[in-house]
């Protein structure tokens, strides 16, 4: 890897946003666990951030899509709710039996006032009938004492969902195997390869994965590389001198015996440069590793939503909260 100077926090930021959230995706109602996998149950939660301009929420519709079945949601105290019923356009498989119709439309009707957020949450079951690596849609909306969002828009074939005005919550939908993705070399443990999609010209990514060295020495990641990148460099943020900067290291990143490294937005990363191509939300990008004891290691980035954090845990999308990861 070739050396170059250090960034500086604007400098870092323009590049891969990494320390904050767009605005215009944390405006949109969204869903916190954005990936889920094909077969199985899921607990959606839809997440409204505010009203309609200052007026307060009174009603969240939640289109269900063809293929998610046993719909159930969880009740709200102060909050009504009215499910509408339908044929599928199919049977579906759940468990031990099938299913023909069920739940097409949930309603949640109370108030909301816009200086609050709120959690709306449906139980439901994902058909194998939908196709793992492709994205789910679930338009919403919301209706307020004045006024409405229609968050309802599906990107087209090619399109981001970033690119929307008003765009539906978007779930990621994955096979029990990509989902069980942990990789093994050697005594390592390679978890969650990952990156954000981009958005027009750019030509800067980041990328993101959790390595465990469950073995008695120590290891070293010395490259990581993309299909879609003419370059790539492995980059540390930290402050200096009360500055947040970012410059890449040139021996790469040690992993000790029982430790555990997390490559994570606002700290280590990969840094993707000189991108062909766009990177598509709900793609999966080939790349590889290089260790100086368990060697290349091949892996796929799953392209994640603009604005993700690579947060998951209790089903939430949080906020950055500084540097992640093991630090020097």
């Amino acid at each position: 890897m070739k050396k170059s100077s250090s960034l500086t926090l604007s400098t870092c930021i323009a590049i891969l946003g990494i320390l904050s959230i767009e605005t215009s995706a944390s405006a949109h109602i969204m869903l916190q666990q954005p990936e889920a996998m094909v077969g199985g149950s899921y607990r959606a939660v839809f997440t409204v951030p505010h009203g309609c301009g200052e007026s307060a929420t009174t009603k969240i519709e939640v289109q269900i899509p063809e293929g998610v079945v046993s719909v159930k949601p969880m009740p709200k105290p102060g909050w009504q709710i009215d499910l509408v019923k339908g044929k599928y356009d199919k049977s579906y498989k759940v468990y031990h039996g099938t299913v023909s119709d069920g739940v097409k439309d949930v309603t949640w009707s109370g108030s909301l006032p816009n200086d609050y957020y709120d959690e709306f949450v449906l139980s439901v079951f994902l058909t194998d009938g939908l196709a793992p690596g492709h994205m789910l849609y679930f338009p919403v909306v919301q209706s307020c004492a004045n006024g409405e969002n229609r968050w309802t828009e599906i990107p087209a074939d090619g399109k981001l969902s970033a690119d929307l005005k008003s765009p539906a919550p978007a779930l990621r939908l994955v096979s029990a195997t990509t989902s069980s993705s942990d990789i093994k070399a050697g005594d390592l443990t390679i978890s969650n390869p990952w990156t954000r999609a981009t958005a027009g010209g750019a030509k800067v990514g980041g990328g993101y994965l959790t390595i465990t060295n469950k073995g008695t020495a120590p290891d070293r990641l010395t490259a990581v590389s993309l299909t879609a990148a003419g370059n790539s460099e492995i980059h540390e943020m930290k402050m200096d001198g009360g500055v947040m900067q970012m410059r890449p290291l040139a021996n790469g990143l040690e992993i000790k015996p029982g430790e555990t490294v997390k490559l994570a937005p606002g700290g280590y990363h990969a840094m993707f440069m000189d991108l062909k191509e766009p990177l598509k939300e709900g793609a999966l990008v080939k790349g590889q590793l290089t260790f100086e004891k368990a060697g290349k290691v091949d892996v796929e980035f799953k392209v994640e939503p603009i604005g993700f954090t690579g947060e998951k845990s209790g089903g939430s999308m949080s906020g950055m909260s500084g540097m992640e990861g093991h630090k020097h």
